[in-house]
C-alpha cells in the first residue's frame, strides 16, 4: 500500500497537470496546488519549526525542483503577470560578501540599477567600522543574457564611492533626477538621514534631512514618495542597534513623512514592531508598509511578519489599517507594486506576489532570502540575493512616479 506521503505527492503531481490544461504554463513556471499541503503526515512543533531557515517545500517537489523552475503559480491570475515567456538568470555572486541587500533603484538615463551591501553582517565587514558600499550594473549588459540561467561573470559588478560618503544606505528611490538614499548612519556621530546622491560621477551628495527637530532617527530603512503630494515618507526601525552599529534607539520605531518644499516632518504611522519596506499603490490610493518584527536579535516567530496597507487621506495622512497579508517564510522586507496595483514582498525565499486584496497568486522562488528588489523599467525586475543577484523578466510593468525620474 502506497504511503500518505507518497499519496500526497502523486495527489500534488496530478493537480499540476489539472491545473496546466487550462493556461499553458511557462517552461520556467510550475503550478503549487495548495491542496495538497492542507493535510500533512506530520507538522513539526513551534520549537522545530523555529529552529529552520530552510525555505518552504511544498509536498511533490524538492529544493532543486522549485529552483529549476523558479515561477510559482499559486493562482491563474499570476498567468497575467508572467506572461507566456518570463525569463530568470543569475547575473553574479560573491563567496559569501552579501553585496547584493538592498537599495535597489533604476537610473533610466543611463538604464543602470543601483544597490547597496549588507550593513552590519559580519561577513561584509560593514557596520560601525565599515559602512556598507554602493554598487551599480548595466542593465543592457543583464538584457543581454536574460536568455540564460547562469551569467555570472558576464555582467561588470561596479563599487560607486559616494562623495562625502553615505552612512551605512539602505533603501533608495529615484528623486529629480538623482537618487535618494534611507541612510542607516554609523555609529553615535554619523546620524542617519535622507541623502541625495548624484547618480553619475564624481556621485556627490547632499544631506536633505538628518534629524527629528533636534533628535537622531534610529536607522533609517526604506523610502517611498506619494505620487500625489510628493511628500517622502521613510522607515526608521532599530536595525542599526541590532546589528551593533547605533547606538540605543532615541525614539521609537516610526514612520515620518517630509514635506523638502517647506521643511516640515512628522510622524505618518506608528504602531509596528519594525517598520521597514514602504511603497504606494498606483495613484496613491494605499500606503503599504511592511513590519519584520519577526527579526530582531534573532527569529522571534510570534513577532510581526506582515503587510499592512493604509487608506491615504487627500491631505496625506494615512488610516485605516489593515492586515494585508502575512508571510509564510521569514520576513516581509522590500515591497513593491506594478502598475495594475498587485503587490510585490522580498522574502525569505524570493519575491511573494500578491493581488491587490492580499492574495497570494505567485512567487518569484530564489531559495534564499531576498531583501529587496525592483522593477528596473518595463517588465524588468533586480532581485538581491545578499551573495546572489538576480534578474528576471516579466509580462507585469513597474509602477513609477514620472516626476521621481
Amino acid at each position: 500500500m502506497a504511503s500518505l506521503r507518497s499519496v500526497v505527492a502523486t495527489a500534488a503531481l496530478f493537480a499540476n497537470s489539472v491545473y496546466a490544461g487550462k493556461r499553458t504554463v511557462p517552461s520556467l513556471a510550475q503550478v503549487i496546488d495548495q491542496k495538497s499541503f492542507n493535510v500533512l503526515p506530520t507538522v513539526p512543533p513551534a520549537e522545530e519549526y523555529n529552529a529552520s531557515n530552510s525555505p518552504w517545500t511544498p509536498p511533490g517537489t524538492t529544493a532543486q525542483n522549485l529552483t529549476d523552475r523558479p515561477f510559482h503559480i499559486y493562482d491563474d491570475e499570476f498567468y497575467d503577470i508572467l506572461g507566456p515567456n518570463p525569463t530568470f538568470t543569475v547575473l553574479a555572486q560573491t563567496p559569501k560578501d552579501p553585496i547584493f541587500h538592498e537599495a535597489v533603484v533604476w537610473y533610466k538615463p543611463t538604464d543602470e540599477a543601483f544597490f547597496v551591501q549588507n550593513a552590519g553582517n559580519p561577513d561584509a565587514g560593514t557596520g560601525l567600522n565599515k559602512s556598507a558600499a554602493i554598487y551599480k550594473i548595466s542593465l543592457k549588459e543583464a538584457d543581454a543574457v536574460k536568455g540564460t540561467r547562469n551569467a555570472v561573470g558576464k555582467v561588470t559588478v561596479t563599487q560607486v564611492k559616494s562623495t562625502p560618503e553615505i552612512p551605512n544606505p539602505n533603501g533608495a528611490t529615484q528623486y529629480k533626477g538623482q537618487l535618494l538614499f534611507a541612510a542607516e548612519g554609523q555609529g553615535p556621530n554619523k546620524a542617519p538621514g535622507l541623502i541625495v546622491m548624484n547618480p553619475l560621477a564624481p556621485y556627490n551628495t547632499t544631506v536633505l534631512l538628518n534629524n527629528f527637530f533636534g533628535r537622531q532617527f534610529n536607522s533609517l530603512n526604506d523610502l517611498a514618495i506619494n505620487p500625489n503630494n510628493l511628500d517622502i515618507y521613510f522607515t526608521d526601525p532599530t536595525y542599526g542597534e541590532s546589528n551593533n552599529f547605533r547606538p540605543a534607539p532615541g525614539l521609537q520605531n516610526q514612520v515620518y513623512r517630509y514635506n523638502d518644499k517647506t521643511g516640515a516632518v512628522s510622524v505618518a504611522a506608528d504602531g509596528f514592531a519594525m517598520p521597514n519596506g514602504i511603497t504606494f499603490s498606483p495613484g496613491g490610493k494605499y500606503a503599504y508598509i511592511t513590519d519584520t518584527g519577526i527579526w530582531r536579535h534573532g527569529l522571534e516567530l510570534s513577532n510581526p511578519s506582515s503587510i499592512y496597507r493604509y487608506d491615504v487621506k487627500a491631505d496625506g495622512t494615512f488610516e485605516n489599517r489593515k492586515t494585508f497579508a502575512f508571510i509564510d517564510t521569514n520576513i516581509p522586507d522590500g515591497v513593491h507594486v506594478d502598475s495594475k496595483g498587485n503587490v510585490y514582498a522580498g522574502v525569505g525565499d524570493g519575491v511573494h506576489v500578491f493581488n491587490p486584496s492580499g492574495k497570494l497568486i505567485g512567487k518569484i522562488y530564489t531559495g534564499r532570502t531576498a531583501a529587496n528588489f525592483q522593477f528596473v523599467g518595463g517588465g524588468r525586475m533586480v532581485i538581491m540575493g545578499e551573495t546572489q543577484l538576480y534578474y528576471a523578466t516579466l509580462a507585469a510593468k513597474g509602477e513609477f512616479v514620472e516626476s521621481q525620474l
